[in-house]
């Protein structure tokens, strides 16, 4: 399992949620608080997850954190 740590605006959290979760199930979202965000998926779907998380953080002017 890989684990991606994203910040976002709070605002935005419920439809990048959707978005992550709707992926075939690429993924699941925790919530730590506001939009501060773990991503967890398998790890033979880290390349996937990493192209989704860097558009959609360049759409909703969020962050990766770490790796």
């Amino acid at each position: 399992m890989v684990v991606r740590q994203v910040v976002l605006p709070a605002r935005d959290v419920v439809f990048f949620k959707g978005i992550i979760e709707a992926s075939e199930g690429l993924a699941s979202v925790f919530a730590e608080r506001g939009g501060d965000l773990s991503v967890a998926a398998p790890l033979d779907r880290t390349t996937e997850l990493d192209a989704l998380l860097d558009v959609l953080c360049r759409e909703l002017g969020g962050v990766r954190v770490g790796t």
